[in-house]
């Protein structure tokens, strides 16, 4: 098993490419079940999320090719409709196949998700909306058993709440469905909207892109003919790198960025007291002549992300005063703070609301990754801790960012991949 070795306290300088979005990539991919041509996806970020869907399309029956971060997918040969749990519960992500297989063949049989143990993500809304266009749900033995033989109708679907995959499930669903879809609080993020943008081009007749209400017009399991997608950059990863630069007090230029994704982020760190540049398709931070504490309250898009929690988290150690995060989207999202303390971090929790005193000399100690984002703010405190961190356990890390060490180090990290 893999880890990092990082020895703390160097300056980053330099010019750091951002990855495509790998939360883009992964409904992307799913959407090419409902193609009749061979779809090329580029920009693709080479992840380990990334080539589980990819293997998850191929034990369907798929075929793709996939070098230089591009890969071409063709789904004409599909026979199977199974999602079997040996993949799917590496990645929750893996539930987006349900909507495009049930749409296309009418039956399919998805095992339920696994990911990231941040908390309860349940797919009940997903399942809840697939049954009011028609489909018939049970569970059997760990699987989602959906049926729609005659194929699945237009309706109107309310989320009781703001769910970015189940969004993403529907309109796919909706977009091979007979007649019209409305979603109402549909999710909003870059991400979402990707797919929308997508799925128009590809011939699907949609409205209200990029809003909470969304009106879809389906083929009536006609399928569509793609075009060549670029995926989004990835706002987590720029976020991410972001961070690296301000809590080792660096000037770092990020490229291949969209920083109207990511204003949420850029708010905060002006709060703290960076200084930004900020063009069409690049930002460079600069160093803080003082890190002042902030108050977050994660939300949906376009509000502060939840994905960028931990990473926020861990510069507020470094911050001359006490700053507040409140966590509102997952109940088991503040696993990085026992991780942290070991750092030295001075962290009170209260249900939801971390308190975070802060300055705190970090000190570099052996840490273990407990989920994705908070495995990037291990490393993030890493860099700035005086002496050695090795960060285990950073498969979770491999599921999101692509070469974070190789990225990292040529900004001047000092940092290593070595086996356990």
């Amino acid at each position: 098993m893999d880890y990092l070795r990082i020895v703390g306290g160097q300056k980053l300088k330099g010019t750091v490419p951002i990855s495509g979005a790998k939360n883009a990539a992964l409904p992307l991919i799913a959407a090419t079940i409902l193609a009749k041509n061979e779809v090329t996806i580029s920009n693709l970020p080479g992840v380990k999320d990334i080539k589980t869907l990819l293997k998850l399309l191929d034990n369907l029956g798929a075929s793709h090719s996939f070098q230089n971060n591009r890969a071409t997918i063709d789904t004409s040969s599909l026979v199977s409709t199974t999602a079997t749990y040996d993949i799917v519960r590496t990645m929750r992500a893996s539930i987006l196949v349900l909507g495009p297989l049930l749409a296309r063949f009418g039956h399919c049989e998805v095992s339920l998700p696994g990911g990231c143990a941040i908390g309860q993500r349940p797919i009940d809304l997903h399942l809840k909306a697939l049954e009011q266009m028609g489909a018939k749900i049970s569970i059997k033995s760990g699987y989602v058993i959906a049926e729609a033989p005659k194929g699945l109708h237009g309706t109107r679907v309310i989320f009781d709440k703001v769910t970015v995959t189940g969004t993403e499930n529907i309109l796919m669903a909706a977009a091979l469905a007979k007649g019209e879809t409305t979603i109402l609080n549909a999710a909003k993020e870059p991400e979402v909207v990707q797919l929308c943008r997508e799925l128009q081009k590809a011939g699907v007749k949609i409205e209200g892109i990029g809003s909470d209400e969304i009106r879809i017009e389906g083929s009536d399991r006609e399928l569509l003919e793609f075009g060549d997608i670029s995926v989004i950059p990835d706002r987590i990863e720029a976020g991410t790198y972001l961070c690296a630069g301000a809590i080792t007090q660096s000037r770092i230029t990020l490229e291949n960025v969209e920083p109207n994704h990511i204003e949420a982020v850029l708010v905060k760190l002006q709060q703290m007291g960076y200084g930004l540049d900020i063009e069409e398709r690049s930002i460079t931070i600069h160093p803080a002549s003082t890190i002042r504490p902030v108050t977050i309250t994660t939300s949906e898009y376009p509000g502060f992300p939840t994905d960028m929690q931990a990473q926020f988290m861990a510069l507020s150690l470094l911050a001359e005063g006490t700053s507040i995060i409140e966590e509102r989207l997952f109940e088991n999202r503040f696993m990085h703070v026992s991780e942290l303390r070991r750092f030295g971090a001075d962290i009170q929790l209260k249900g939801n609301i971390a308190t975070i005193i802060g300055p705190t000399k970090l000190y570099g100690a052996d840490v273990m990754a407990t989920d994705l984002r908070a495995s990037s703010a291990l490393v993030l405190a890493g860099l700035a801790a005086w002496g050695q961190t090795n960060v285990h356990r950073i498969y979770h890390l491999d599921r999101g960012y692509e070469s974070i060490e190789k990225k990292l180090g040529d900004l001047g990290a000092n940092i290593t991949r070595l086996k356990e």
